[in-house]
């Protein structure tokens, strides 16, 4: 489980954002059990297989969860290479890469630290940055991703003169006001919308959007109410996806949910994600909303796009489930 709970949102938001597009045609609650009716076709069935992809989100459905770096101001000021030392990794972070290093360390069980280390010498991040100096320490939740990211920008900032070190951290209550305060740690890979949305504060308005541009946009004065800087995002997003077995997606001929939801009108498909998925804007009331698709079933599993919803996907018994877009189980062919 991501800190933070990044991806489905509180339901007090939820219910405002459903409300905003309209209602769910699911009354589902999940736990393992089955909602909707038979399917009346089999077009979009499930179909079994090991290797997952997620179909690209291509009405922008979900916000925009860049990767991006946030800086005590304080530091930022008095150590003008900072920022930008953590922006050069931004300018070459893609998702294909959160995949493939959270790969190499959840299932080929390389270090978070090793795997750090290659990302940057490969990408040449540390060339012609300006030099700084002083220690700085980077804050890393308890998960792979974020334990992977503030072991690179430990080793760009140490390539930039810093006496960079990497100390991980608790929830994102604890870590943001640390990061605030600044005497433990100084800098943080944070996730744009999610990290917009906890400093305004307001669970019955969404302020960032599907755009990073306009999203950064409206955490920046955030930011500055609280002592914070955010550098550039980068392409690299960890947010909801939806994924189908690479058999699925050959045989019915989709790499797109607007595909998807082009050919499964036969009612045939069936859902699957964490109980909450049928009230939460940004799972089943969204993929009804936004892309107009039908659900047969859906299927609740105690998990947020982890193990168990993987599982399903793969043994067929849902034809799509909630994952994240940097799962590492995505670059297993």
């Amino acid at each position: 489980m991501r800190a933070g709970s990044r991806f489905l949102l509180p339901l007090a938001l939820a219910a405002v954002l459903t409300a905003a597009c309209g209602e769910s045609g699911s009354s589902g609650t999940g736990g393992g059990d089955t909602q909707g009716s038979a399917a009346s076709g089999e077009t979009c069935a499930p179909v079994a297989g090991d290797r997952l992809v997620a179909l690209e989100d291509d009405r922008n459905l979900q916000l925009a969860d860049n990767v991006v770096p946030a800086v005590n101001a304080r530091a930022a000021q008095a150590q003008p290479a900072l920022l930008p030392a953590l922006d050069a990794v931004s300018a070459a972070l893609t998702t294909e890469d959160l995949v493939e290093m959270n790969a190499a360390v959840d299932l080929e069980r390389q270090s978070a630290e090793d795997v750090a280390a290659a990302w940057v010498e490969e990408n040449g991040v540390t060339e012609g940055l300006e030099q700084g100096s002083g220690p700085v320490a980077v804050g890393g939740a308890a998960f792979t991703e974020s334990t992977i990211l503030a072991n690179i920008y430990a080793d760009v900032l140490d390539a930039a003169g810093f006496d960079a070190s990497v100390r991980e951290v608790g929830n994102r209550e604890l870590y943001l006001q640390a990061l605030i305060d600044g005497s433990e740690i100084q800098a943080f890979p944070e996730y744009l919308a999610t990290v917009t949305e906890f400093l305004e504060g307001d669970e019955s308005t969404v302020v960032a959007s599907p755009d990073a541009d306009e999203t950064l946009q409206a955490l920046r004065p955030l930011a500055e109410q609280n002592g914070l800087v955010f550098g550039e995002p980068a392409e690299a997003v960890d947010q909801n996806a939806f994924a189908v077995t690479q058999e699925f997606a050959d045989q019915v001929g989709v790499s797109t949910l607007s595909e998807l939801a082009e050919a499964c009108g036969d009612g045939s498909l069936v859902l699957g994600g964490p109980v909450e998925c049928p009230e939460r804007p940004f799972c089943q009331p969204g993929l009804e909303e936004t892309y107009g698709l039908e659900f047969a079933e859906f299927r609740g599993y105690g998990d947020t796009g982890g193990p168990l919803t993987k599982a399903a996907i793969q043994q067929g018994e849902v034809s799509i489930g909630l994952v994240f877009s940097s799962d590492g189980a995505l670059a297993r062919g």
